[in-house]
């Protein structure tokens, strides 16, 4: 196997229904201008409270894709 480089970067994903639904949210956006998108780790979740009831989960990732380089 030839020997890889991978950039991380981290992103913040945010849905009214569920951490789960965030992370999808955020991957399926930065997979429209990312490329060989390889792992996503979950760094922080958190939610925003509004009225005493949670109106938003937020979670943050680490997501790692395949470096390429100039050619």
């Amino acid at each position: 196997m030839a020997e890889s480089i991978y950039s991380v970067i981290e992103i913040v994903g945010t849905s009214t229904k569920s951490w789960e639904d965030a992370a999808k949210t955020a991957i399926d956006m930065a997979a429209k201008t990312l490329k060989d998108l390889r792992i996503a780790e979950v760094i922080k979740q958190d939610v925003t409270i509004e009225n005493g009831k949670v109106s938003n989960y937020r979670i943050r990732l680490n997501i790692s894709f395949k470096y390429h380089g100039k050619k």
